[in-house]
Order: C-alpha cells, then structure tokens, then sequence
C-alpha cells in the first residue's frame, strides 16, 4: 500500500510497511460494466485495468485535443484514423509550420499499421457504453463512450500497454493515445492516477491520500490537533462501504473512510495536486491500489535539488527518450524499430556517433533479469539505432522500459546531476530526453513520472 523510494549505493531498496506487504501488491479492483462478449479487462502493471481484445490486446482511445494551431483526435462517434500515409507536418505544434516534408517516409506506416481499429463483428451490438461506429471504408468498428477503440502495434502479449505514453499533455506535446477501461472500484469523492511509483489514490480533487502507521486496523488515533495537519476523509451520511473501502466511526454520528482497513487522510501541506510530500513524515505513506514494479535490481534512486530519480548502478541519472511527429495523426516516434531521425537531430545533430556519446544507453549485465512487463533488454545496433538480430556483431545489449531504451547523459558527472532533463524540442514534450522522475515535488513543481 505504500512504496517509498530512498536513495542507495548498491541498489534499489523499495521500502514496505511489513504489515501491509501482503496487500501492497494486490491487483486494482474495478466496477465491472456491461462488455461485448469478445471483450476482456485486464490487470496491467501501470495502467491498471484495461480493456482488451479477445487475444489480450489493449484497447486505445485517441481523445480530441486542443493543440497550439488546432486540434487533433477522434471527435465522438467518428474515427480520424485511416489508411493515408502523412508525408507532411500539420504545423499543429508551434513554431513549425505545416507542410514540412516528414523524414524516412519510405517506411513511415499509416495511422492505422500503428493503430489497428477495434473491428466489430457483423453480428456486433451495443451494450452499455459500448457502440458500433461506421468507418469512412464502411468498416465497423468498436467505440466506447463513443470514442473509437484500437490496438497498438507493439502490443504483442496479453497485458502489454506499450502504448501509454504520457498522462501530462501539453501544447507542445503529441496527442496521444490512452488506454481504455472499466471505472475504478473507488467510492464517489476518489480517483486514481497512473504515476510512475504506482497507481496513485486521490481524492476528487487530485490531492493525494495518505494513511498512518499509528493507526490500528479500523481506528483512527489522530486526534485533534492532528487532525489539523491531516485532514480525515470524511464520509458523507449516506456514504457506503464499497470494495477494499470501509467505515470507521470516528466520533458518534461521523464516518471516515478506511482503505484496506486503514484510516484515509489528506495533508493540509500538500501544495498541489497527486504529491509525495505527506510521506517524507515519518509514520505517514501515500496510498496506492497497486505499487509498480520495481526497476532492475542494479539500478538506485538519487536526491537531486528538484527530486528524486532512478539511475545506474554508478548513480547516474537515467533518461528516457519522448517523440511523436506534427502530421496530422500525431504518430510516436520513439521506439528504434521507427525512424531515428528526430533523435539522431537532438542528441547528435544528426550524427549518431555523437549521439552514442551524448546520450549512451544503460548497458544489461550477461546476468540482467527483466522486471515485469515493464523492464526488460534489447538488443541494439548502435550503427543505426534499431533492434538487432540475435547473435549480431557489436550489439549492444540495453535496459529498455516499456520497450523504449533508457540513456545516461554524458553532461551528468555526479549522481543527482540531471543536466540532460528536457534536453530537446518544446523542453522534450515533442521531442527528446526526460528524466526517469520517481518524484519531482522537492519545490512546487507536479510529478509527471516517465509515462
């Protein structure tokens, strides 16, 4: 229920309350809803529960999104996802104008290669918030609450979610694809939010919420002048037990909310909305529905001024690498088995030989063993920036997240140095390197994570 990341020499130590361990890795439950047969849901390491297809894939949707120059997206009920391949920019990301001819584009793939539509069966009907849209080809296709569904390309086994990105959109960044799902089974007043430590539990508002270790199992002991500072979660009059969420009596008359037996609260010092900060008091944890996986085993967590990060086992900071085109379907950009040209731009002005100094890739030990779905290692040709083939003179073999490869900077010379931070186009909303962010809320900034 609690995951707090603290800095060490050797390795990653993830630090469990020895009491709630046993439920800290529970899975996040969810309000089942009415489902076309050939749909599932899924537990997912990241996103929690998804919506996938009948072989496991994960649904997508593509939500309309006001950008700098316009807006991009599925409008509901229609699909803007076709067979057209885009050779020129849509100028909808600031400066650059539209029609700028797109590099690689011998290989750059349609909306719909990276993007398969959820095709619906002849016989297909609605049901709850699930609909049939006709495609401009006649084609049916799935929908719910009327935004089209798809698959990812990369999505190759149940329970891969290869296709979230980010949960921070802003003017200058893509517009991206979410995953879909079932609502979480939270009561009225709570949500959750994907962050990189976890799926965050919060209160309507985004602030986060904590519980404490002085707590008994359904008893509160903050009293009132701790109360002061954390605040009880009240539960309204009518307000029911509901899952993992219980009612304790706090005085006669008045409820508060206990998750998994625990008291709920939110910090009065929280400056912003889904914050770390309630943790760093000691006794005092965020609360999550499910933890995420823990990084590789050689990999540490470093302070710097701003927060905290993951890097290598020498503590250098590790980055991730973020792109997607301006053309109209706002395609990614950032695996190797796409272009490399944008990278290649940013880390090397266009030479990759400098960009392999730049920006190295975290190498896997012989002995490297994949974490989840989400960590695991690739082989690459560091000639080109693509995979390659097993066996392969001179491949490297690389730590990858979510299929990605991570990078060190070479402008990083002590650990918590982050000096290749948003190194790239639009602070590297569009394009270029972030830090792996476990928590940037040292100062007043939200925490984005590494989507």
């Amino acid at each position: 229920m609690d995951l707090r990341w603290r800095r060490s020499a050797l390795r990653l130590t993830v630090i469990v309350s020895a009491l709630l361990a046993p439920l800290a890795m529970a899975s996040e439950a969810y309000r089942p809803v009415p489902m076309p047969p050939e749909v599932r849901v899924a537990a997912t390491e990241l996103e929690g529960p998804v919506f996938t297809d009948s072989k496991g894939h994960t649904l997508y949707q593509w939500p309309l999104l006001q950008m700098r120059n316009g807006v991009t997206g599925d409008h509901l009920g229609t699909s803007e996802c076709n067979e057209a391949r885009t050779d020129v920019s849509a100028g909808l990301m600031s400066p650059y104008p539209g029609g700028l001819r797109l590099p690689d584009l011998s290989e750059h793939p349609s909306c719909v290669k990276m993007w398969p539509p959820f095709i619906a069966g002849a016989a297909a009907k609605p049901v709850g918030k699930w609909t049939v849209i006709t495609r401009k080809d006649g084609s049916r296709q799935w929908a719910y609450d009327d935004l089209p569904l798809y698959t990812f390309y990369l999505d190759k086994h149940a329970g891969d979610v290869l296709g979230a990105r980010s949960d921070r959109p802003t003017l200058d960044a893509p517009a991206v694809r979410r995953p879909a799902g079932p609502p979480p089974d939270v009561p009225p007043g709570f949500a959750v939010k994907t962050m990189s430590t976890g799926r965050l539990l919060v209160t309507e508002q985004g602030m986060s919420v904590y519980y404490s270790d002085s707590d008994a199992h359904g008893k509160s002991s903050c009293d009132a002048t701790c109360a002061e500072t954390w605040i009880p979660l009240l539960a309204p009059n009518l307000g029911r037990a509901r899952g993992e969420f219980t009612l304790i009596e706090r005085s006669p008359g008045v409820n508060q909310w206990a998750f998994r037996g625990r008291p709920l609260y939110r910090y009065a010092l929280d400056g912003g909305s889904h914050r770390l900060k309630g943790s760093d008091t000691s006794g005092w944890h965020n609360v999550y529905t499910q933890l995420a996986p823990r990084p590789p085993a050689e990999f540490t967590v470093q302070d710097t001024t701003a927060g905290q990060v993951l890097a290598d086992s020498s503590g250098k900071t590790i980055y991730s690498y973020f792109c997607g085109d301006d053309g109209v379907d706002q395609l990614e950009c950032d695996h190797p088995g796409e272009t490399d040209a944008y990278r290649i731009a940013v880390c090397g002005g266009g030479d990759a030989a400098r960009c392999l100094k730049t920006f190295p890739y975290v190498i896997a030990s012989a002995k490297a063993v994949p974490s989840g779905r989400s960590w695991s290692v690739m082989l690459i040709d560091p000639a080109s920036g693509r995979p390659a083939l097993a066996g392969q003179p001179g491949a490297l073999r690389v730590w990858a997240y979510r299929d990605r490869p991570v990078y060190t900077y070479a402008g990083d010379h002590s650990p918590g140095d982050v000096n290749g931070d948003s190194h790239g186009e639009f602070r590297a909303e569009r394009n270029g390197y972030k830090a792996f962010w476990l928590r940037d809320d040292f100062f007043s900034r939200d925490q984005p994570g590494p989507g």
